[in-house]
């Protein structure tokens, strides 16, 4: 099989340019942090499909529960000709949506993208061999970016699964869900995954299991950092740890320095000082209410249409419709 032609927005060098700018901008904060994107080399996608694995880890398994159960439905509702994913890695759930789609009879074109031009041709050429006479346009690009530039004939459905929107600050995400809204004409659809507020316990073992993987994705980070921007982290001089912060419920992804040290990153241009117990931020993982995300869509110009749980109650899936007057036909 031929390579997959790719549409692309996003270049290496754009990469660099935006880790270069977190990093600066993250590192000389009073709090440290850095954007949770920057787990994901090819290491980091390989660790984060093993967690996807693990016992500890439900909410990959409670969503494709839910996406299995209600993929027709989701297809008959929408009629979609176009299914969009944003982040779309391997495209493991989307085949629930897209035999879904093309069950129903209206399924064109899937449009899956992805930062890793690498991961997503790989996406492509499995799809494309799965599915043929599917018309299959993948784009390297950045979601937060990149969505005014989506091909595809309306009406479309932009799924967002595996609670990555919970990776976003509350008003970041507000910001990202009408840039969705934006491009959308009145009548198209957003479908929505959002993990759900449970015992402390159960998320605190998600975000730590036994097996240390989730240790070693989090410590990715400083891999990647060292192979971008050359700089000197020694992941072994960190320690994983998750938070569960009741208040804002969220979880919080941390490293936290194990002695005091120096880190020379000469691809940002700057010195980073820690002392020992001091942490880098590296992820929040917001846990959603089922009325809290009903307001939210409302409050970016979507319309709860339906909304869905897998049998434990522990993962929300909503299909949400771009409100307004225009209809798709």
């Amino acid at each position: 099989m031929t390579e997959p032609e790719l549409d692309v927005h996003s270049e290496p060098g754009d990469l660099t340019e935006a880790l270069r700018t977190d990093v600066r901008s993250g590192f000389s904060a009073a709090q440290k942090w850095l954007p949770a994107k920057w787990f994901y080399d090819a290491r980091g996608s390989e660790l984060f499909e093993e967690i996807t694995r693990l016992p500890e880890y439900y909410p990959t398994r409670a969503e494709r529960e839910t996406l299995d159960r209600e993929a027709a439905e989701i297809a008959r509702v929408t009629g979609a000709r176009t299914l969009v994913e944003l982040g779309s890695g391997s495209s493991e759930k989307t085949r629930l949506l897209l035999d879904g789609l093309r069950a129903y009879g209206t399924l064109k074109t899937f449009v899956p993208l992805d930062v890793s031009p690498a991961a997503l041709t790989e996406a492509v050429k499995a799809i494309q061999a799965e599915y043929p006479g599917l018309d299959v346009r993948g784009v390297v690009g950045d979601f937060t970016e990149h969505l005014g530039l989506l091909p595809g004939q309306p009406p479309r459905i932009v799924a967002f699964l595996g609670g990555t929107i919970g990776n976003f600050l509350p008003a970041d995400r507000l910001k990202f869900l009408r840039s969705v809204r934006d491009v959308l004409t009145a009548g198209e659809w957003l479908l929505l995954g959002t993990d759900l507020v449970k015992d402390a316990g159960t998320l605190m073992r998600a975000y730590d299991d036994a097996a240390g993987v989730t240790a070693q994705f989090n410590l990715n980070m400083l891999r990647v950092v060292n192979r971008v921007l050359g700089a000197d982290f020694e992941p072994g001089r960190f320690a994983h740890e998750s938070y569960w912060d009741a208040e804002h419920e969220w979880i919080e992804m941390r490293l936290r320095a194990r002695e005091d040290m120096t880190v020379h990153i000469p691809g940002a241009a700057i010195d980073v000082r820690f002392d020992e117990g001091e942490y880098i931020r590296t992820e929040i993982s917001a846990k959603f209410r089922p009325a809290g995300v009903a307001a939210e869509l409302a409050e970016s110009g979507f319309t709860l249409e339906r909304w869905w749980t897998d049998g434990q109650n522990r993962f929300g899936v909503s299909l949400a419709k771009a409100a307004g007057d225009e209809m798709i036909e």
